[in-house]
């Protein structure tokens, strides 16, 4: 198996699903993805948690050992995170993290990465920047945060909200590491993002997401007498992947 770092290429990004649990991480496993990343929203939401505060890191780090034996990469999304985070998911089997500043000092954020680089060398540790996340979003702060990241040891920088197509490429212009940008329907597409030099495209929360609205829709296509796919996996298909080994 290549190394986690190693898919992170110029040209030919790491599509990278994110996911919730076993079954799920399996199915996409068998799909031929080479790596995973969890989802925290989905981790958080599907025990009835909230996103963001640290509430599911022990479901996390539970995901995380049960996804360790799968023949790919897993990186784990552990928020704000901590060190000792950082520490429990690489003894766990997690090839990387994703770390996020939630826009405190970036001195702060940069001195999280190099301490956990230190402690955890191994892992990859993609930084996040959240000046584009739920807000317009500031260009000059992504790229003084994205450099300010690199610096302190990280090995990709994370923009989720980077959506113009000029501004990921200032963004990828600006550091050596890899960039990483959160996939939006309808404003990007795998080719485009290659095109301008991204190396890692998440889905972030959309895979779950979209599961929410495919299984509001089923039911209310059963209960209104419309079309339901059958074209899905199977009881013993789902029950098979969902099984420790």
């Amino acid at each position: 198996m290549s190394r986690f770092a190693d898919l992170h290429r110029a040209g030919d990004p790491l599509v990278l699903p994110n996911v919730w649990d076993v079954a799920a991480a399996r199915l996409l496993a068998e799909a031929g993805f080479p790596a995973l990343g969890t989802t925290s929203l989905g981790v958080a939401a599907a025990h009835g948690l909230p996103d963001g505060v640290g509430a599911a890191d022990e479901e996390t780090l539970r995901l995380t050992r049960r996804l360790a034996d799968l023949p790919l990469h897993v990186t784990v999304d552990i928020e704000t995170g901590s060190v000792a985070a950082a520490v429990a998911v690489a003894e766990a089997g997690a090839a990387g993290i994703n770390i996020e500043d939630a826009l405190r000092p970036a001195t702060e954020h940069a001195a999280l990465i190099r301490a956990v680089k230190q402690e955890a060398p191994q892992l990859f540790v993609n930084a996040r920047t959240d000046t584009h996340w739920q807000r317009p979003g500031d260009l000059t702060e992504a790229v003084r945060r994205a450099r300010c990241y690199a610096d302190a040891g990280a090995d990709g920088v994370f923009v989720p909200g980077l959506a113009e197509p000029a501004d990921i490429a200032a963004v990828v212009a600006a550091v050596e590491v890899p960039v990483n940008v959160l996939f939006l329907p309808g404003r990007h597409t795998v080719a485009a993002l290659a095109q301008l030099g991204v190396r890692r495209i998440s889905t972030g929360s959309l895979l779950f997401r979209a599961a929410l609205a495919a299984s509001v829709e089923t039911a209310v296509a059963v209960r209104d007498g419309a079309a339901v796919r059958t074209d899905l996996p199977s009881y013993a298909e789902v029950d098979a992947a969902a099984r420790m080994r």
